[in-house]
């Protein structure tokens, strides 16, 4: 691996967005994934190998950590806005197909839940990875699941809930989904949620947090 990759990496895995960034401390004043993103091209770095080679890797990093409990959602939040700061730079190659996508992520918060951090890191953990991400938002009602599906026909869907009170909606959701898309595959997860609960309510797979979504997904990507 390149220097510029390697550094890359740690970059997204620390969560140093750019150079004027303060954070982490051990980085103050030197390049962060903005820059050193750029650098990699500049340099003539093909562009799937710094997604597959830094970006991937550093998201991948800091999901493990998470896992273990070794790391907390800020700084899940911070590696994530790294990740994103770098990717804003593949963009272009992702539309003009020098890049390709593992395939495409619907996600949301489901109807009466308006809470969104663990989506987002949901969301930027997964896009990391080399996936599409639609993000439905909050609220969402299965009419906007099933719109997107309709768009994105093989797409992946993911359900989001923090509370006791709304996860129940998730058991509506899915079987409104699975009513038009049999086979669809959707993911659940959040806070109050158990695999009992995905088994109940007939839905693919749950995961307490993102690592283990993305670990999942590897089996789908294209």
């Amino acid at each position: 691996m390149s220097d510029t990759l390697e550094r890359l990496m740690n970059c997204v895995e620390l969560g140093k967005i750019s150079k004027t960034s303060l954070f982490p401390p051990s980085l103050k004043g030197q390049d962060g994934a903005d820059e050193l993103c750029k650098l990699a091209l500049d340099q003539g770095i093909n562009p799937q190998v710094i997604l597959n080679q830094a970006l991937i890797p550093g998201m991948s990093k800091i999901g493990e950590k998470f896992s273990q409990g070794k790391a907390f959602v800020p700084e899940m939040l911070i590696s994530a806005k790294a990740m994103t700061a770098a990717m804003k730079h593949l963009k272009p190659f992702f539309a003009t197909g020098e890049i390709k996508r593992n395939g495409v992520f619907v996600l949301g918060t489901v109807m009466g839940d308006l809470h969104d951090i663990g989506k987002n890191i949901v969301a930027m953990t997964i896009e990391g990875s080399g996936w599409e991400v639609i993000d439905l938002g909050v609220d969402v009602k299965a009419e906007k699941f099933i719109e997107a599906i309709d768009k994105y026909p093989n797409c992946i869907v993911g359900l989001s809930a923090l509370l006791t009170t709304t996860m129940v909606n998730m058991e509506i959701i899915v079987k409104e989904i699975k009513n038009k898309y049999p086979d669809k595959v959707i993911l659940v997860g959040g806070a109050p949620l158990s695999q009992d609960f995905c088994n109940k309510i007939g839905a693919s797979f749950y995961s307490p947090d993102p690592q283990g979504a993305v670990e999942f997904l590897k089996k789908f990507a294209a």
